[in-house]
C-alpha cells in the first residue's frame, strides 16, 4: 500500500494533551493548580522578571561591563583601487555608478576607495573617503581623486 497524505499519523503520544488546571482535586491538578501555597509566585498576573535569580544579583549584573559603542562611526562600503580597471578610460566613478554596476549594495554611510590591485586606465573617481595607497595608485595611472561630503 502506497503512502497517501489522508492517511498519514502521528506515533502514539506524540500530540499529548494539554494538562487542565483547577477542575477539580479527581483531575490532579486542582485546588492550587500546581502554584504551590501562598506566596508571589500563587497570584494571578505575576510574571518573573527577565534574569530573575531569586534575590541574588543576576548575571548580567555580575559580569564586567567591556567596550564602547561610537555613536558617530560610520561604516563605509569598501571598493579596491583593481575593481575600477573594468571602467572605460576618462570614466567619472561615483557612488551611482558603482551601485549601477552592483560594485556596492546595502545602506552605508559611504564608499571609501582602498588601494589593493593594479589601476591601468585614467579615471575621475568621486567617493567619500580614500586610503593614501588607493589615491597614490589613481594620481600614478593619471586619474584624479574628489572626496565627496
Amino acid at each position: 500500500m502506497s503512502m497517501r497524505l489522508h492517511t498519514l499519523k502521528s506515533a502514539p503520544g506524540a500530540r499529548k494533551r494539554r494538562m487542565r488546571v483547577g477542575r477539580g482535586e479527581g483531575s490532579g491538578k486542582g485546588k492550587t493548580s500546581g502554584r504551590g501555597n501562598k506566596g508571589q509566585m500563587a497570584r494571578k498576573g505575576h510574571k518573573r522578571k527577565i534574569g530573575f535569580e531569586g534575590g541574588q544579583i543576576r548575571l548580567i549584573r555580575r559580569l564586567p561591563k567591556r567596550g564602547f559603542t561610537n555613536p558617530v562611526r560610520r561604516e563605509f562600503a569598501v571598493v579596491n583601487v583593481g575593481d575600477l580597471d573594468r571602467f572605460e578610460a576618462g570614466t567619472e566613478v561615483t557612488p551611482v555608478l558603482l551601485r549601477q554596476v552592483k560594485m556596492v549594495k546595502g545602506a552605508n554611510d559611504g564608499i571609501k576607495l582602498l588601494g589593493t590591485g593594479v589601476l591601468s586606465k585614467k579615471l575621475t573617481v568621486k567617493v567619500h573617503a580614500f586610503s593614501e595607497t588607493a589615491r597614490a595608485k589613481i594620481e600614478a595611472a593619471g586619474g584624479v581623486c574628489e572626496v565627496l561630503a
